[in-house]
């Protein structure tokens, strides 16, 4: 039985330039998309792994607008597609963009065929292991960058995490409260060069006008009434290392100005101080606010924004990360009860339905919560849907085919039938209508455990 080929969809409109990489790259199937409507018709239908796109397409050929909606939407449909971008505009802005905005690399044409070979070759490789990892990560709970997560949205955020932890760069984290913001903020920096230095981190929301001053830049002694000793402040405190200011949309505007100043000239001024200090500090920040409407506004300075947001990193919902609340919940509940030395083992099937059928407006905080009281309110060893006080249902995601609409049930079900029968093969076959045999094969193709 021969091997089908990795599939790689070519996303490019020069006709001399399609027929080179079809003939480059002979390892593969590849499929040739001339513009963005049949990209998409092509990844629904083939689910490619990884993708090359030229971000010059038709109708902008001249522009990247075309390009980079391409980008948005094939993403969107399949989040752990690898895409690596082309173009001849602005190479290196487009590319910046185009990384934050979920891009996995990037090439400058003219093209270096066995350079790009290269690049395509590591997606591929890349690919493959994250598949492995989220394998892994459904039979017990992979941790990836201190985060326990198997959905590929949030493996795609660590990824980028990842990618830019190296990067002496600040970094801009958006995501609704209770995301994990501060998780991934530490995350980057044990994964920095910076990891042996210090993480500092500050809730710009949580402390009065009046006193962030103080607790960002220091003060000297006597520089106002209770300043009994000079005071180093954040930035200070996280020289070597890493300051992270959380919910950074709160700073107030002539704070903002001396900010900006450190992070152009990286030297702060104590508060009644006089002589420059200067500080090596990465600035990690993140906010749950709209920053680009508060700059429109005029709440939030432009070149601050700039400054912060060399690299920004997107933080799905709970919500929008597949199969992570059942996997976290898992979690809380073994370091709760284990930590209260309660005998709480597990959850019932209708609870497990319950977690997967909510919203979680809350994320992964108000998971915790829910958990953690569930824990302590529990009669018997196995929290209830009432245990968590959960109702309703979620809007289920767009699938990218039926295939995947077909597979996604047949998971659910035979999940669901294992929690009632308690694992008992037997009795997992006889609740779906099936064969032993049949069920064993269907749990080896979609990698499952009792």
């Amino acid at each position: 039985m021969t091997t089908p080929l990795p599939k790689l969809l070519v996303v490019e409109d020069d006709p001399g330039l399609q027929r080179q990489l079809r003939w480059a790259y002979d390892g593969y199937e590849v499929l040739i998309a001339p513009d963005r409507a049949t990209a998409l018709t092509l990844l629904r239908a083939e689910e490619p792994a990884v993708a090359t796109l030229d971000l010059g397409l038709p109708p902008d050929p001249d522009g990247v607008s075309e390009g980079f909606a391409a980008l948005a939407e094939m993403l969107a449909l399949k989040p752990d597609l690898k895409v690596i971008v082309a173009s001849g505009h602005g190479e290196r802005e487009s590319a910046r963009r185009a990384i934050a905005e979920g891009a996995w690399d990037f090439y400058a044409k003219p093209i270096d065929i066995d350079a790009l070979g290269l690049i395509v070759a590591r997606a591929f490789h890349v690919h493959a292991l994250e598949a492995e990892n989220r394998r892994l990560a459904e039979r017990g709970g992979e941790r990836a960058q201190g985060l326990v997560t198997a959905s590929p949205e949030m493996l795609k955020v660590t990824r980028m995490i990842e990618r830019v932890a190296g990067a002496d760069v600040s970094v801009m984290l958006l995501g609704a409260s209770g995301t994990g913001k501060e998780v991934l903020a530490r995350s980057l920096h044990d994964a920095s060069p910076r990891g042996s230095g210090a993480f500092v981190a500050i809730n710009c929301a949580a402390i009065p006008e009046t006193l962030l001053e103080s607790e960002l830049f220091g003060h000297e002694k006597g520089a106002f009434t209770g300043a009994v000793k000079t005071t180093e402040g954040k930035i200070e405190q996280a020289a070597g290392g890493t300051l992270f200011l959380d919910e950074i949309g709160d700073v107030p505007l002539p704070l903002q100005v001396k900010l900006l100043r450190f992070l152009q000239e990286r030297v702060i001024e104590r508060i009644g101080g006089r002589r420059p200090i200067a500080v090596d500090t990465r600035i990690v920040c993140a906010t749950h606010q709209d920053v680009d409407a508060m700059v429109t506004d005029g709440r939030f300075r432009e070149d601050l924004y700039y400054r912060l947001a060399e690299i920004v990193v997107r933080i799905p919902a709970l919500a929008e990360r597949s199969g992570d609340a059942v996997l976290l919940a898992r979690h809380f509940l073994k370091r709760h009860a284990a930590a209260m030395k309660l005998p709480v083992k597990g959850f019932t099937p209708d609870a497990i339905a319950a977690i997967e059928g909510w919203g979680w407006p809350g994320n992964v905080r108000e998971l915790e919560n829910r958990v953690k009281r569930a824990v302590i309110m529990a009669d018997g060893s196995h929290i209830t849907a009432d245990d968590l006080d959960l109702t309703g249902d979620a809007a289920p995601a767009l699938p990218i085919n039926l295939r995947a609409v077909r597979e996604a049930a047949d998971r659910a079900a035979i999940r669901q039938a294992l929690a009632h029968a308690e694992g008992n093969i037997s009795g997992t076959a006889r609740l779906l209508g099936i064969s032993r045999p049949t069920l064993y094969d269907l749990m080896k193709a979609y990698d499952l455990q009792p």
